[in-house]
């Protein structure tokens, strides 16, 4: 059966919000292959992993309507990185709950770009989707990717903080950080606005 590519409706000024194609493999193996844009990833991955990746993002969002969504640039680049939403696959005490996730290659970081895609997943998620709150979470040394969810008006969750299950004790990144942001409280400028800088590293994988 073949996939559907949905745009999501609500696209930045410069960053668009699309689904997979076939052709978004190369530069996507090539974002898991920068050790540096995938060290919070326990990356980097290698091709094989990358369109094993590649395809689960794409059925999950093909299935239910939501995922993490390929971001091009329109005019510049087809293809930087992905921003979207994800039911977490493992158990921890503040699941279940949808997060809010977004990853960006390297030349496109310290643009404003994250937070750009990032607001539109937040309109999509509180609009059509309807959902009453987003969570987002990495490891504690994250600062780039928590000063963004800050920017977003998320709230950090010190109760929630937890040990990532799927990483071995002892491991440096396993130690994470919750943020929440409920519909309700999120700020105007949460789900709309012009851009500004912000990180550009996903929060977790998809």
């Amino acid at each position: 059966m073949p996939f559907s590519v949905p745009v999501l409706p609500a696209s930045g000024p410069r960053v668009q919000l699309r689904g997979w194609r076939d052709d978004d493999l190369d530069a996507f193996a090539a974002l898991d292959a920068d050790a540096e844009a995938g060290y919070w990833l326990g990356g980097p991955f290698d091709r094989a992993a990358s369109r094993a990746r590649m395809a689960a993002i794409r059925a999950r969002l093909d299935g239910q309507g939501f995922g993490f969504w390929a971001l091009e640039l329109p005019g510049v680049a087809p293809f930087i990185g992905c921003a979207g939403l994800n039911r977490p696959g493992f158990a921890a005490p503040f699941l279940p709950a949808v997060e809010i996730g977004w990853r960006l290659a390297r030349p496109y970081q310290r643009r404003g770009l994250a937070l750009e895609a990032a607001r539109q997943v937040l309109a999509h998620a509180f609009g059509p989707l309807g959902l009453p709150g987003v969570v987002a979470f990495t490891a504690i040394g994250n600062v780039r990717s928590r000063a963004l969810m800050v920017r977003l008006g998320m709230q950090h969750d010190p109760d929630g903080d937890f040990d990532h299950p799927q990483l071995p004790a002892g491991h440096p990144l396993r130690r994470h950080v919750l943020y929440r942001l409920a519909r309700d409280a999120r700020p105007a400028c949460a789900g709309a606005g012009p851009p500004a800088a912000g990180s550009a590293f996903l929060v977790t994988p998809p």
